[in-house]
Protein backbone atom coordinates (compact mmCIF):
# COMPACT_ATOMS: atom_id res chain seq x y z
CA UNK A 1 0.00 0.00 0.00
CA UNK A 2 1.40 3.31 -0.97
CA UNK A 3 2.01 6.06 1.51
CA UNK A 4 -0.73 8.30 -0.01
CA UNK A 5 -3.30 5.58 0.22
CA UNK A 6 -2.43 4.97 3.85
CA UNK A 7 -3.03 8.67 4.62
CA UNK A 8 -6.37 8.56 2.87
CA UNK A 9 -7.42 5.57 4.93
CA UNK A 10 -6.35 7.30 8.15
CA UNK A 11 -8.26 10.49 7.29
CA UNK A 12 -11.40 8.55 6.46
CA UNK A 13 -11.12 6.60 9.66
CA UNK A 14 -10.67 9.78 11.71
CA UNK A 15 -13.65 11.46 10.05
CA UNK A 16 -15.81 8.40 10.59
CA UNK A 17 -14.79 8.21 14.24
CA UNK A 18 -15.55 11.93 14.68
CA UNK A 19 -18.97 11.48 13.11
CA UNK A 20 -19.71 8.52 15.34
CA UNK A 21 -18.62 10.48 18.42
CA UNK A 22 -20.67 13.51 17.26
CA UNK A 23 -23.86 11.54 16.99
CA UNK A 24 -23.27 9.37 20.04
CA UNK A 25 -21.11 10.66 22.85
CA UNK A 26 -21.18 14.35 22.00
CA UNK A 27 -24.69 14.55 20.58
CA UNK A 28 -26.70 17.37 22.29
CA UNK A 29 -29.57 16.30 24.49
CA UNK A 30 -33.06 16.64 23.02
CA UNK A 31 -34.87 19.86 23.98
CA UNK A 32 -37.56 19.46 26.61
CA UNK A 33 -40.78 21.18 25.52
CA UNK A 34 -44.18 21.65 27.07
CA UNK A 35 -46.77 19.84 24.98
CA UNK A 36 -50.47 18.98 24.94
CA UNK A 37 -52.26 16.19 23.15
CA UNK A 38 -54.77 16.97 20.41
CA UNK A 39 -58.08 15.62 21.70
CA UNK A 40 -61.81 15.87 21.27
CA UNK A 41 -64.29 17.72 23.46
CA UNK A 42 -66.49 20.81 23.68
CA UNK A 43 -65.25 24.11 22.26
CA UNK A 44 -66.96 27.44 22.82
CA UNK A 45 -66.88 30.89 21.30
CA UNK A 46 -67.42 33.51 23.98
CA UNK A 47 -67.13 37.23 24.71
CA UNK A 48 -66.19 38.88 27.97
CA UNK A 49 -66.68 42.30 29.48
CA UNK A 50 -64.23 45.04 28.50
CA UNK A 51 -64.20 46.60 31.98
CA UNK A 52 -65.07 45.25 35.38
CA UNK A 53 -68.76 44.63 35.88
CA UNK A 54 -70.69 45.26 39.08
CA UNK A 55 -73.02 43.26 41.30
CA UNK A 56 -76.27 45.24 41.61
CA UNK A 57 -79.82 44.87 42.91
CA UNK A 58 -82.99 45.54 40.96
CA UNK A 59 -84.95 46.65 44.00
CA UNK A 60 -83.15 49.25 46.05
CA UNK A 61 -85.01 52.00 47.89
CA UNK A 62 -83.52 55.06 49.54
CA UNK A 63 -86.18 55.95 52.09
CA UNK A 64 -87.05 59.03 54.12
CA UNK A 65 -90.30 60.11 55.83
CA UNK A 66 -92.50 62.59 53.94
CA UNK A 67 -92.87 64.87 56.95
CA UNK A 68 -90.38 66.33 59.38
CA UNK A 69 -90.19 65.64 63.07
CA UNK A 70 -88.27 64.15 65.96
CA UNK A 71 -87.41 60.45 65.85
CA UNK A 72 -88.98 58.59 68.79
CA UNK A 73 -88.66 54.96 67.62
CA UNK A 74 -86.05 53.18 65.48
CA UNK A 75 -86.60 49.41 65.79
CA UNK A 76 -83.89 48.24 63.35
CA UNK A 77 -80.17 48.78 62.77
CA UNK A 78 -77.89 48.54 59.77
CA UNK A 79 -77.62 44.97 58.51
CA UNK A 80 -81.01 43.88 59.90
CA UNK A 81 -83.31 41.84 57.68
CA UNK A 82 -86.80 43.34 57.53
CA UNK A 83 -90.08 42.17 56.03
CA UNK A 84 -92.52 44.13 53.94
CA UNK A 85 -94.62 46.34 56.22
CA UNK A 86 -92.19 46.29 59.17
CA UNK A 87 -91.89 49.59 61.03
CA UNK A 88 -88.59 51.29 60.26
CA UNK A 89 -89.08 54.65 61.96
CA UNK A 90 -91.66 56.59 64.00
CA UNK A 91 -91.69 60.35 64.51
CA UNK A 92 -93.25 62.29 67.37
CA UNK A 93 -96.89 62.39 66.20
CA UNK A 94 -98.47 64.48 68.99
CA UNK A 95 -99.16 67.53 66.79
CA UNK A 96 -100.73 65.36 64.09
CA UNK A 97 -102.84 63.44 66.60
CA UNK A 98 -104.06 66.72 68.10
CA UNK A 99 -105.20 67.82 64.63
CA UNK A 100 -106.91 64.44 64.21
CA UNK A 101 -108.83 64.95 67.46
CA UNK A 102 -109.94 68.42 66.34
CA UNK A 103 -111.12 66.96 63.03
CA UNK A 104 -113.13 64.26 64.80
CA UNK A 105 -114.81 66.87 67.01
CA UNK A 106 -115.62 68.88 63.89
CA UNK A 107 -117.46 65.85 62.57
CA UNK A 108 -119.52 65.59 65.75
CA UNK A 109 -120.41 69.31 65.60
CA UNK A 110 -121.29 69.08 61.91
CA UNK A 111 -123.55 66.10 62.58
CA UNK A 112 -125.44 68.05 65.27
CA UNK A 113 -125.92 71.00 62.91
CA UNK A 114 -127.13 68.64 60.22
CA UNK A 115 -129.65 67.08 62.60
CA UNK A 116 -130.97 70.54 63.50
CA UNK A 117 -131.21 71.66 59.88
CA UNK A 118 -132.91 68.50 58.75
CA UNK A 119 -135.47 68.65 61.59
CA UNK A 120 -136.33 72.17 60.44
CA UNK A 121 -136.66 70.85 56.89
CA UNK A 122 -139.05 68.11 58.05
CA UNK A 123 -141.16 70.69 59.91
CA UNK A 124 -141.27 72.97 56.86
CA UNK A 125 -142.36 70.05 54.69
CA UNK A 126 -145.26 69.35 57.06
CA UNK A 127 -146.21 73.02 57.07
CA UNK A 128 -146.28 73.02 53.28
CA UNK A 129 -148.66 70.03 53.24
CA UNK A 130 -150.93 71.81 55.71
CA UNK A 131 -150.81 75.06 53.73
CA UNK A 132 -151.81 73.25 50.54
CA UNK A 133 -154.81 71.70 52.32
CA UNK A 134 -155.93 75.08 53.66
CA UNK A 135 -155.46 76.71 50.28
CA UNK A 136 -157.55 74.00 48.67
CA UNK A 137 -160.31 74.68 51.21
CA UNK A 138 -160.09 78.40 50.48
CA UNK A 139 -158.85 79.26 53.94
CA UNK A 140 -155.19 80.08 53.12
CA UNK A 141 -154.21 82.67 50.57
CA UNK A 142 -151.84 82.16 47.68
CA UNK A 143 -149.26 84.29 49.48
CA UNK A 144 -149.32 82.00 52.49
CA UNK A 145 -148.90 78.98 50.19
CA UNK A 146 -145.94 80.62 48.44
CA UNK A 147 -144.29 81.40 51.78
CA UNK A 148 -144.70 77.80 52.95
CA UNK A 149 -143.27 76.51 49.69
CA UNK A 150 -140.27 78.82 49.91
CA UNK A 151 -139.59 77.85 53.53
CA UNK A 152 -139.72 74.16 52.69
CA UNK A 153 -137.22 74.60 49.84
CA UNK A 154 -134.92 76.76 51.99
CA UNK A 155 -134.83 74.32 54.89
CA UNK A 156 -134.35 71.33 52.52
CA UNK A 157 -131.34 73.09 51.00
CA UNK A 158 -130.00 73.87 54.47
CA UNK A 159 -130.36 70.20 55.42
CA UNK A 160 -128.45 69.11 52.30
CA UNK A 161 -125.72 71.69 52.98
CA UNK A 162 -125.40 70.52 56.60
CA UNK A 163 -125.05 66.91 55.47
CA UNK A 164 -122.38 67.97 52.96
CA UNK A 165 -120.58 69.72 55.80
CA UNK A 166 -120.60 66.43 57.71
CA UNK A 167 -118.92 64.68 54.74
CA UNK A 168 -116.42 67.53 54.52
CA UNK A 169 -115.61 67.15 58.21
CA UNK A 170 -115.14 63.40 57.72
CA UNK A 171 -112.74 64.13 54.86
CA UNK A 172 -110.87 66.36 57.28
CA UNK A 173 -110.56 63.38 59.65
CA UNK A 174 -109.14 61.29 56.80
CA UNK A 175 -106.64 64.03 55.94
CA UNK A 176 -105.59 64.31 59.57
CA UNK A 177 -105.22 60.52 59.79
CA UNK A 178 -102.95 60.59 56.71
CA UNK A 179 -100.72 63.11 58.47
CA UNK A 180 -100.55 60.78 61.47
CA UNK A 181 -99.71 57.83 59.21
CA UNK A 182 -96.91 59.83 57.55
CA UNK A 183 -95.09 59.96 60.88
CA UNK A 184 -94.37 56.24 60.46
CA UNK A 185 -92.11 54.74 57.81
CA UNK A 186 -92.60 51.08 56.84
CA UNK A 187 -90.53 48.74 54.64
CA UNK A 188 -91.97 48.63 51.10
CA UNK A 189 -90.52 45.16 50.47
CA UNK A 190 -88.44 42.41 52.11
CA UNK A 191 -84.79 43.38 52.28
CA UNK A 192 -81.67 44.27 54.21
CA UNK A 193 -81.00 47.69 55.73
CA UNK A 194 -77.72 48.67 54.14
CA UNK A 195 -77.66 52.08 55.79
CA UNK A 196 -79.41 53.88 58.65
CA UNK A 197 -78.41 57.52 59.00
CA UNK A 198 -80.40 58.74 62.02
CA UNK A 199 -80.79 58.08 65.73
CA UNK A 200 -83.61 58.31 68.26
CA UNK A 201 -84.02 61.94 69.36
CA UNK A 202 -82.72 63.49 66.13
CA UNK A 203 -84.81 65.82 63.99
CA UNK A 204 -85.54 64.89 60.40
CA UNK A 205 -86.40 67.42 57.71
CA UNK A 206 -87.93 66.25 54.41
CA UNK A 207 -86.10 67.22 51.26
CA UNK A 208 -87.52 70.34 49.55
CA UNK A 209 -88.12 70.05 45.78
CA UNK A 210 -84.84 70.28 43.90
CA UNK A 211 -82.69 70.07 47.05
CA UNK A 212 -81.08 66.62 47.49
CA UNK A 213 -80.88 65.48 51.11
CA UNK A 214 -79.30 62.11 52.02
CA UNK A 215 -81.94 59.43 52.71
CA UNK A 216 -82.47 58.00 56.16
CA UNK A 217 -82.55 54.34 55.03
CA UNK A 218 -81.01 52.37 52.18
CA UNK A 219 -83.02 49.16 51.72
CA UNK A 220 -81.75 46.37 49.45
CA UNK A 221 -83.68 43.37 48.18
CA UNK A 222 -80.97 40.69 48.11
CA UNK A 223 -83.22 38.37 46.10
CA UNK A 224 -83.03 40.74 43.10
CA UNK A 225 -79.26 40.49 42.58
CA UNK A 226 -77.96 40.81 39.03
CA UNK A 227 -74.62 41.59 37.35
CA UNK A 228 -74.16 44.54 35.05
CA UNK A 229 -71.14 44.40 32.72
CA UNK A 230 -70.02 46.36 29.65
CA UNK A 231 -69.13 44.52 26.44
CA UNK A 232 -67.49 45.98 23.34
CA UNK A 233 -69.90 47.48 20.84
CA UNK A 234 -68.59 45.15 18.09
CA UNK A 235 -70.02 42.17 20.02
CA UNK A 236 -73.40 43.74 20.76
CA UNK A 237 -75.29 42.10 17.87
CA UNK A 238 -74.00 38.64 18.83
CA UNK A 239 -75.24 38.78 22.41
CA UNK A 240 -78.90 37.96 23.06
CA UNK A 241 -81.22 37.41 25.97
CA UNK A 242 -81.16 33.84 27.26
CA UNK A 243 -77.56 33.04 26.30
CA UNK A 244 -75.46 31.10 28.79
CA UNK A 245 -73.10 33.14 30.95
CA UNK A 246 -70.36 32.33 33.44
CA UNK A 247 -69.91 34.85 36.23
CA UNK A 248 -66.98 35.39 38.58
CA UNK A 249 -66.76 37.92 41.41
CA UNK A 250 -63.69 39.30 43.10
CA UNK A 251 -64.99 38.39 46.55
CA UNK A 252 -65.16 34.68 45.59
CA UNK A 253 -61.81 33.96 43.89
CA UNK A 254 -61.67 30.70 41.98
CA UNK A 255 -65.43 30.19 42.02
CA UNK A 256 -67.60 30.40 38.90
CA UNK A 257 -71.36 30.97 38.97
CA UNK A 258 -73.59 29.75 36.10
CA UNK A 259 -76.02 32.34 34.80
CA UNK A 260 -77.75 33.72 31.73
CA UNK A 261 -78.25 37.00 29.90
CA UNK A 262 -81.51 38.79 30.80
CA UNK A 263 -81.03 42.13 29.07
CA UNK A 264 -78.90 43.81 26.42
CA UNK A 265 -79.06 47.61 26.47
CA UNK A 266 -80.70 49.12 23.35
CA UNK A 267 -78.03 51.80 23.04
CA UNK A 268 -74.26 52.23 23.01
CA UNK A 269 -72.68 54.02 25.94
CA UNK A 270 -70.11 56.62 24.92
CA UNK A 271 -67.80 57.34 27.87
CA UNK A 272 -64.95 59.82 27.49
CA UNK A 273 -61.53 58.21 27.01
CA UNK A 274 -63.03 54.72 27.04
CA UNK A 275 -64.21 52.29 24.39
CA UNK A 276 -67.84 52.46 23.38
CA UNK A 277 -69.68 49.68 25.14
CA UNK A 278 -73.10 48.11 25.56
CA UNK A 279 -74.39 47.19 29.01
CA UNK A 280 -75.37 43.56 29.50
CA UNK A 281 -77.31 42.30 32.51
CA UNK A 282 -76.96 38.71 33.74
CA UNK A 283 -78.66 36.78 36.51
CA UNK A 284 -77.42 33.70 38.36
CA UNK A 285 -79.21 30.40 37.80
CA UNK A 286 -79.34 29.75 41.55
CA UNK A 287 -81.05 32.65 43.40
CA UNK A 288 -79.76 31.36 46.74
CA UNK A 289 -76.17 31.89 45.56
CA UNK A 290 -77.03 35.36 44.28
CA UNK A 291 -78.40 36.37 47.67
CA UNK A 292 -74.94 35.85 49.21
CA UNK A 293 -73.22 38.33 46.87
CA UNK A 294 -72.61 41.86 48.10
CA UNK A 295 -73.96 44.66 45.90
CA UNK A 296 -71.16 46.82 44.58
CA UNK A 297 -68.68 43.93 44.24
CA UNK A 298 -66.63 43.79 41.04
CA UNK A 299 -67.59 40.99 38.68
CA UNK A 300 -66.66 39.53 35.30
CA UNK A 301 -68.98 37.91 32.78
CA UNK A 302 -68.17 35.40 30.02
CA UNK A 303 -71.06 34.96 27.56
CA UNK A 304 -71.15 31.78 25.47
CA UNK A 305 -72.07 32.65 21.88
CA UNK A 306 -71.68 29.21 20.27
CA UNK A 307 -70.70 25.73 21.39
CA UNK A 308 -69.60 22.61 19.50
CA UNK A 309 -69.35 19.24 21.22
CA UNK A 310 -66.83 16.52 20.27
CA UNK A 311 -64.69 18.96 18.30
CA UNK A 312 -61.02 18.29 17.52
CA UNK A 313 -59.23 20.87 19.65
CA UNK A 314 -55.89 22.23 20.86
CA UNK A 315 -54.94 24.75 23.52
CA UNK A 316 -55.14 28.23 22.02
CA UNK A 317 -51.64 28.94 23.38
CA UNK A 318 -50.27 26.36 20.93
CA UNK A 319 -51.29 28.43 17.90
CA UNK A 320 -48.69 30.91 16.72
CA UNK A 321 -48.59 33.61 14.09
CA UNK A 322 -50.22 32.62 10.84
CA UNK A 323 -52.01 29.77 12.64
CA UNK A 324 -48.78 27.78 12.77
CA UNK A 325 -48.27 25.03 15.33
CA UNK A 326 -45.24 22.93 16.26
CA UNK A 327 -45.96 19.20 16.28
CA UNK A 328 -43.66 16.77 18.13
CA UNK A 329 -43.36 13.77 15.84
CA UNK A 330 -40.71 11.05 15.84
CA UNK A 331 -38.60 13.02 18.29
CA UNK A 332 -38.49 16.20 16.17
CA UNK A 333 -40.48 19.41 16.00
CA UNK A 334 -42.42 19.91 12.79
CA UNK A 335 -44.24 23.14 11.88
CA UNK A 336 -47.72 22.96 10.37
CA UNK A 337 -50.32 25.51 9.36
CA UNK A 338 -53.81 24.61 10.53
CA UNK A 339 -57.36 25.71 9.79
CA UNK A 340 -59.33 26.73 12.90
CA UNK A 341 -63.01 27.00 13.79
CA UNK A 342 -64.59 28.04 17.07
CA UNK A 343 -62.27 29.21 19.80
CA UNK A 344 -61.67 31.20 22.91
CA UNK A 345 -58.72 32.15 25.07
CA UNK A 346 -58.38 28.55 26.32
CA UNK A 347 -59.26 26.11 23.52
CA UNK A 348 -59.56 26.33 19.72
CA UNK A 349 -61.24 23.95 17.28
CA UNK A 350 -59.00 22.42 14.59
CA UNK A 351 -60.77 21.96 11.26
CA UNK A 352 -57.75 20.84 9.25
CA UNK A 353 -54.03 20.16 9.76
CA UNK A 354 -53.88 17.94 12.86
CA UNK A 355 -55.01 14.48 13.95
CA UNK A 356 -56.33 13.30 17.28
CA UNK A 357 -53.57 12.13 19.60
CA UNK A 358 -50.73 14.23 18.14
CA UNK A 359 -48.60 16.34 20.46
CA UNK A 360 -48.37 20.12 19.97
CA UNK A 361 -46.07 22.57 21.71
CA UNK A 362 -47.99 24.91 24.02
CA UNK A 363 -45.12 27.13 25.21
CA UNK A 364 -42.45 28.72 23.00
CA UNK A 365 -40.36 30.27 25.74
CA UNK A 366 -37.08 30.16 23.80
CA UNK A 367 -35.81 30.77 20.29
CA UNK A 368 -34.49 27.22 20.43
CA UNK A 369 -38.05 25.93 20.22
CA UNK A 370 -38.42 25.75 16.44
CA UNK A 371 -39.00 23.36 13.59
CA UNK A 372 -36.33 20.70 13.00
CA UNK A 373 -35.12 20.57 16.59
CA UNK A 374 -34.95 17.22 18.39
CA UNK A 375 -37.25 17.39 21.40
CA UNK A 376 -38.97 15.38 24.10
CA UNK A 377 -42.02 16.22 26.21
CA UNK A 378 -41.38 17.79 29.58
CA UNK A 379 -42.04 15.31 32.37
Amino acid sequence: MSRTLRWIVVVVFVLAAAAVLRWTVFEPKPLEVQVARVDRGPVEEAVTNTRAGTVKVRRRAKLSPQVGGRVVELPHREGDVVRKGDLLLRLDDRPQRAQLEVARRDVTAAQRRAEEACLAAELAAKELVRARGLAKAGIASDQQLDSATTEQERTAAACAAARAAVEQARAGVHAAQVQVDLTELHAPFDGVLAQVSTQVGEWITPSPPGVPIPPVFDLLDRSSIYISAPIDEVDSLRVHRGQEARITVDSRPGKEFPGHVVRVAPYVEDVLEQNRTVEVECELEDPSLAADLLPGTSADVEIVLRRKDNALRVPTAAIGEGKAVLVLENGKLEERTITTGLGNWELTEVVKGLKEGELVVTLRDSTAVKAGVRAVPKP
